[in-house]
């Protein structure tokens, strides 16, 4: 009688990593897209953060759009989100291409088309990861994880250096907003060859819930609903406020130029620095996690972070922008250690509260513009903008110490 062969996902998993990759490039070339639209649009800094309030005010979505992935399952859900996505870069070459001469509709036009793009990256989100999990041995999942993580991190440090290049660049020619266009028609055919390849491809199903419990052989009683934990609240205003924290910083950084003449050069040059230390910590991170409690590496990185942005405020010149680029080494692991802290406890629920929790992620869309209108602001300004973070940190910190444990009886 021969043994049942195990299924060969090697192809797969690549083709799902790369997906993983194309998240991190996309969301953080993004956020580097706003010193181009402020230049080539004529926006002030509060109006330049409405990119990251389009961009990110999709997360507003995630819980129906969970909904829409447990109706049409997890493939057709990761071939789904690619398809948007490349729609949102086709119609970003298109209307662009339309109203290159408009001044009135083209930035509108641009903020619609990549609120498009989000979509198809909260879908991808939803899947990928637990994709990453299954397409392989159990024994090898926290490796396969690292590994897309590690690939997320590098593509974070290639998207600002793509936009200098290859949009910035073309921009400072003369070109003005059609330097958008052959860089996205370009994002638009490679998202559509994953798309297809995809489609053809032979994915396992995904068996939730079946991992639950059995950690201890002891039965545990869970609440009735997940709207009975509270720190499942507490956690999600967390992301909110971490969102704050991680996308602050390179969306501060070029009204941080404007404000200090002493700083030449474009401010998105500089981003990789950031978004390089975050994928530092992430490797690094992993390795002292095995000997550190997740509540105080994340404190440990909390206090760090605001540490590099206190000292922004002590130094002057490149110092002061180094010492806040530094704050990427440290909020890097913060994402997963909050999302860890969010869903201690939940058993049949984790699903559902992850859902919950990930919608956090539209502070980057409201607290961005904020900040924005701060830097305006001639009596406030910059300085004024980056002190909030103080206050994002203040939150973490206190969830982190007080509201992860709300409500749970025993928390290490």
């Amino acid at each position: 009688m021969s043994q049942k062969q195990t299924p060969n996902y090697t192809f797969a998993l690549t083709v799902v990593i790369i997906v993983c990759f194309l998240i991190g490039f996309i969301t953080t070339m993004n956020n580097s897209m706003i010193e181009f639209c402020k230049k080539t649009f004529e926006l002030s800094d509060q109006q330049g953060q409405y990119v990251n309030s389009a961009f990110y005010g999709a997360y507003a979505l995630s819980i129906p759009l969970a909904m829409l992935m447990n109706k049409i399952g997890y493939k057709m859900t990761l071939v789904g989100g690619l398809a948007v996505v490349g729609l949102g870069f086709l119609l970003n070459y298109i209307g662009i291409s339309a109203f290159a001469n408009d001044k009135d509709l083209i930035f509108p036009v641009f903020l619609a088309c990549m609120s498009c793009v989000a979509i198809g990256v909260v879908l991808l989100q939803l899947v990928a990861n637990p994709y990453v999990m299954v397409l392989g041995s159990p024994e090898q999942g926290a490796f396969r994880m690292t590994l897309s993580q590690a690939l997320n991190s590098v593509a974070t440090t290639i998207a600002p250096l793509f936009v200098s290049i290859l949009i910035m660049g073309k921009a400072n020619e003369s070109a003005g907003a059609g330097a958008i266009t052959g860089p996205f028609l370009g994002l638009c055919i490679a998202t559509v060859i994953l798309c297809v390849i995809l489609s053809f491809l032979k994915l396992p199903n995904i068996q939730e819930g079946e991992q639950a419990a059995e950690a201890s052989g002891e039965a545990k009683v869970y609440k009735s609903n997940v709207f009975k934990y509270p720190h499942v609240y507490f956690g999600a205003l967390a992301i909110f406020a971490y969102m704050g924290l991680e996308i602050g910083v390179p969306s501060m950084l070029p009204a941080y130029f404007k404000a200090d003449p002493t700083l030449t050069g474009s401010a998105t040059t500089y981003l990789p620095f950031y978004w390089g230390g975050m994928m530092v910590g992430r490797f690094a991170g992993a390795a002292i996690l095995s000997k550190f409690k997740p509540r105080t590496l994340l404190l440990a990185c909390l206090v760090g972070g605001a540490v590099c942005v206190s000292l922004s405020f002590v130094l002057s010149g490149f110092a002061s922008v180094y010492a806040m680029l530094a704050a990427g080494l440290f909020h890097s692991v913060m994402w997963p250690l909050i999302f860890n802290l969010g869903l201690q406890e939940l058993g049949p629920h984790t699903k559902s509260a992850s859902g919950i929790i990930n919608m956090g992620v539209i502070g980057a869309a409201i607290l961005m513009p904020l900040m924005g209108a701060i830097v305006d602001n001639p009596t406030l300004g910059v300085g004024c903008a980056i002190g909030l973070m103080f206050i994002y940190y203040a939150y973490v910190i206190w969830f982190t110490l007080c509201g992860s444990r709300w409500g749970l009886k025993k928390v290490a």
